[in-house]
């Protein structure tokens, strides 16, 4: 859920400092030293929101998105303006009030991170326009090293989706780029 680096895979925004059991424990003791049982979380995600729900279906299935099974696109809509998750699913909802991942703090940090984002992927389409790579690798070095990868990554793909000029508002623009193959393999290889 959150490419780059020791960030929260469930967040994005706050560091890691926890190893979350992702199926508790307590429901399942033989994956307690299972490895893609161990998430990187940060402590507001883990201890604070978390802590010990693990919601399932009438099934038993999980309604919680397992990062390292699932695309969490598949699930969450990103919406750009705002800055919060809108569920796609149960396990999108569930999981955006497991997780509080729409709590104000990282609404706003979203934001900050649109705007960080799209100065970003206009300096690089100018970059990759002039074939300057010093000024290619900086403007990716910047997009990678941001806080909330999942920004980036839902402005790539929304940019394919048929309203994107009126989803990207402001940031219209950036629509023809991000539908570059060039730049999208840029964007979706360093994940």
């Amino acid at each position: 859920m959150a490419p780059g680096r020791q960030y929260c895979m469930y967040c994005g925004d706050n560091l890691g400092t926890d190893i979350d059991h992702f199926d508790p424990m307590s429901r399942s003791p033989r994956r307690t030293f299972d490895w893609l049982n161990h998430l990187l979380a940060c402590s507001a995600c883990n201890s604070h929101h978390k802590r010990d729900r693990f919601p399932v279906d009438s099934e038993g299935n999980p309604l919680l998105i397992d990062p390292t099974a699932e695309d969490p696109f598949d699930h969450l809509l990103l919406a750009l303006s705002v800055g919060e998750y809108q569920p796609l699913s149960d396990k999108g909802r569930v999981t955006i009030e497991v997780f509080g991942l729409n709590r104000p703090l990282l609404a706003r940090g979203r934001q900050q991170a649109r705007r960080v984002v799209s100065r970003s992927l206009r300096e690089l389409w100018r970059a990759l326009g002039r074939g300057d790579e010093k000024a290619v690798e900086e403007a990716l070095l910047c997009i990678r090293e941001q806080p909330l990868a999942d920004v980036c990554q839902a402005m790539v793909r929304l940019a394919s989706t048929k309203r994107a000029q009126i989803v990207f508002g402001q940031d219209e623009d950036l629509v023809g780029p991000l539908r570059n193959p060039e730049m999208r393999g840029l964007l979706t290889t360093w994940r």
